[in-house]
């Protein structure tokens, strides 16, 4: 029978990141399982690659803080690229609401750390950016270490570490059941055969819920579409901008190649594996799109080249992580939009609760699966 120290369910960005941070912790007997066919078809590679701490929640920023850097260090650390380009997250304030938000937000990330963040004139909006509708513009924030990153990258990158220090990737293969007795977890049995580990890391993104229950665990994670349009070739607005986002609506977009990746998260989506694209959704965001930035009224897109993906969204919009009532079974779930921007922290805090039982990247117990049963809910406001 195959044995592995450590057995991770889902080959994806979160899953990739914990077996790198186990491999670099010394664990080298770890095993990936990835149902599809190449790693990323998931979540992760229909991501919009975007990474910020600006956040409203401590632990969101505090996540941020630990992930942002090791991007910035990630050919350093892990040998490849991962395509991190900080060119900023620009919240443009259409109410005094959103300048006090805002403001209350950025008081809390300065007091965990974060040193470039600033509120940004309205006036200074305008002009560096005199192609924003700026009406309504009463100012905005702005962190220069905020950007994008490329989650396929990233997650190649992870595992290409990984398998060099000793891990091992079975990807076509699907987990069917996870053993366990009085002592916790004894192995899991897949498409390829049994494995026996005492150690098994639910990473399996929108699937997650699924993969809890294998274990006995309910876990309060669903799968929500979210939408993204890549626009055609376009000069008119500059390509050294930053993730800009209207909250007035919620519209938000970035530079992508030689044109602009267009998102909007419709508020009447509803929860369910739904990875088709809906062709009425490119109206709707290019509405959105128009009204904050009129010279998209002339951006061209290809409905072909729009996709869909999904979120894994936890009823506060935070993920769960650590350990289950089921011993020796880890979740790092439920990242609510954040995973690939989060998973350089997801996984030293799972590597570090594995290999020491403990991890001061912050305080997981707030991250813990009890505390939908307790009532300790975490609320992000910041959400896009």
């Amino acid at each position: 029978m195959q044995t592995a120290e450590v057995v991770i369910i889902g080959g994806g960005i979160v899953g990739s990141s914990i077996a790198y941070h186990l491999t670099c912790g010394g664990c080298k007997d770890v095993l990936i399982l990835e149902r599809e066919s190449h790693q990323g078809k998931g979540s992760t590679g229909k991501s919009m690659g975007g990474v910020r701490a600006q956040f409203a929640t401590d632990v969101n920023i505090q996540m941020s803080l630990y992930s942002i850097p090791f991007y910035a260090d990630f050919q350093e650390r892990v040998g490849e690229e991962c395509g991190y380009r900080p060119q900023g997250y620009l919240f443009l304030a259409t109410k005094q609401s959103h300048l006090d938000y805002l403001q209350a937000n950025q008081k809390r990330q300065k007091a965990l750390g974060l040193k470039n963040v600033e509120m940004v004139a309205g006036d200074d909006i305008r002009r560096e950016y005199p192609q924003l509708r700026d009406d309504d513009i009463l100012g905005g924030s702005f962190c220069s270490t905020d950007g994008f990153v490329d989650p396929y990258l990233a997650m190649t990158g992870f595992t290409a570490y990984a398998t060099q220090h000793g891990a091992t990737v079975w990807k076509h293969c699907e987990v069917t059941a996870i053993h366990a007795n009085g002592s916790g977890v004894t192995g899991v049995e897949t498409s390829r055969g049994p494995v026996a580990t005492r150690i098994v890391v639910n990473a399996a993104g929108p699937w997650a819920a699924q993969v809890a229950r294998l274990a006995g665990v309910d876990l309060p994670v669903q799968p929500l579409r979210r939408m993204l349009v890549p626009s055609e070739p376009f000069a008119e607005y500059p390509h050294s901008a930053p993730m800009t986002i209207d909250m007035t609506n919620g519209f938000h977009f970035r530079p992508e190649a030689l044109g602009f990746l267009l998102a909007w998260n419709d508020p009447e989506e509803t929860p369910g594996f739904k990875t088709d694209f809906e062709p009425g959704f490119i109206e709707k965001v290019l509405t959105r799109a128009a009204d904050r930035v009129p010279c998209f009224e002339r951006l061209a897109v290809n409905p072909k080249r729009a996709w869909a993906g999904l979120y894994e969204m936890t009823p506060d919009h935070h993920g769960i992580l650590g350990k289950s009532r089921v011993e020796g079974f880890y979740l790092a779930n439920g990242f609510s939009g954040h995973g690939v921007m989060h998973s350089p922290a997801t996984g030293k805090i799972l590597s570090d609760l594995i290999l020491r039982g403990s991890t001061e990247v912050l305080d997981v117990s707030l991250f813990s699966l009890e505390r939908f049963t307790t009532g300790k809910l975490l609320h992000e406001t910041a959400l896009l």
